[in-house]
């Protein structure tokens, strides 16, 4: 009996099964499935502590084993643009880590920052503006991600003085880039169960660009009939972001109020140097300090290598989600979250004296 099932069970186990389709969703920070092989990830340390706090990040990743490999350029907020390896690198890659950029104030500088999100188009910033257990602050309960467009609005650059004395800058609202932001945030709710979207406007004023945002806005509303819609007024919104913050879920920003309104919301949930955050494409993705992103710290936090190493750490494991590494991205959130809440080692800025360093000795020795 035994012999003569022995080559049924072998051609049970050996039938192809044909493949099972299952339905794919696209639009989050981590739109695409991975396989777990070791992937290259561009690396921009940038200026000021943007070498201290990436630094960082390489020695955890190699601390705990994690399967990516960085490809390091010198890229300088001084420079006229971004040199042309750079941005292939990216593209090869699709994936990048980055240390601020400093942008010159006037002059006719152009930000490498806004340069990098428009050549690889971008649109998408999101920062996560999250209470830290063991991190006191004025308001608890908040959770709040800010998405952001990002390659158009004031942020256009399209400024040009009309006669002496007199600078015309244009703001640029389009319905596609509208749409494309509104259902990135409404599709981010879907699939990270959140409850409610609220869109941030100027639309009392602004009639036609802010109310070609909003009009969008409630177009990509209507097909989430799960998802609780609101609208806010930007002076408002403000005002409701320092007395009750708790209040908000996701928040969908035209350019200039998405950058006011993250960095409000950083400093309400702890400060910019905790806040993780990233900029999306359809193809690319860069990440980053969330809030503050072109702030490359005082001279004296480079001097004396203090600064904090918290957020890009954070958004080092968004960028590690977003390969399908999520195991990795536990690891390295919970060991941040131990430190932090252990409270022995912590930066200036969070109420400590340690070093960058001694913050980075802490997260790896609490990795497991």
């Amino acid at each position: 009996m035994a012999k003569r099932t022995l080559p049924i069970l072998k051609q049970l186990l050996h039938r192809q099964h044909p493949p099972v389709s299952t339905p794919s969703r696209s639009v989050t920070y981590m739109p695409r499935p991975g396989d777990g092989a070791p992937r290259t990830v561009t690396l921009i340390p940038g200026d000021g502590i943007g070498p201290l706090v990436t630094g960082a990040v390489e020695q955890v990743m190699e601390a705990m084993h994690a399967p990516i490999y960085f490809e390091k350029f010198e890229v300088h907020g001084d420079m006229k643009a971004i040199p042309p390896e750079v941005v292939d690198s990216i593209r090869k890659n699709k994936v990048c880590l980055k240390g601020g950029l400093n942008t010159p104030m006037g002059g006719g500088v152009s930000s490498l920052n806004v340069q990098l999100r428009k050549e690889l188009d971008l649109y998408a910033s999101l920062v996560n503006c999250f209470n830290l257990p063991g991190l006191p602050t004025r308001h608890e309960n908040v959770d709040i991600v800010v998405i952001r467009e990002n390659t158009e609005g004031e942020y256009a650059g399209l400024e040009h003085e009309v006669v002496p004395g007199v600078v015309e800058s244009l703001k640029v609202i389009t319905k596609f880039c509208s749409e494309r932001i509104a259902k990135y945030a409404f599709e981010y709710a879907y699939l990270n169960n959140r409850k409610t979207v609220t869109a941030v406007h100027k639309a009392n004023i602004m009639k036609l660009a802010d109310g070609l945002f909003l009009e969008s806005c409630r177009e990509i509303a209507s097909k989430y009939p799960s998802i609780k819609y609101n609208e806010i007024i930007v002076d408002n919104c403000c005002m409701q972001l320092v007395s009750k913050p708790e209040q908000f879920d996701v928040m969908v920003t035209p350019n200039l109020y998405g950058n006011l309104v993250a960095n409000t919301a950083a400093g309400i949930a702890g400060g910019t140097g905790v806040m993780p955050g990233g900029n999306v494409g359809a193809d690319h993705a860069v990440f980053e300090q969330g809030a503050s992103a072109g702030n490359v710290g005082k001279q004296k936090f480079v001097e004396r290598k203090t600064a904090n190493p918290v957020a890009l750490l954070l958004s080092s494991a968004m960028m590690l989600r977003h390969l399908q590494f999520p195991s990795f991205a536990d690891r390295l959130e919970n060991s941040v979250k131990r430190v932090i809440l252990e409270g022995k080692y912590r930066t200036k800025d969070l109420g400590g004296n340690s070093t960058t360093q001694e913050v980075v000795d802490a997260v790896i020795a609490k990795l497991e």
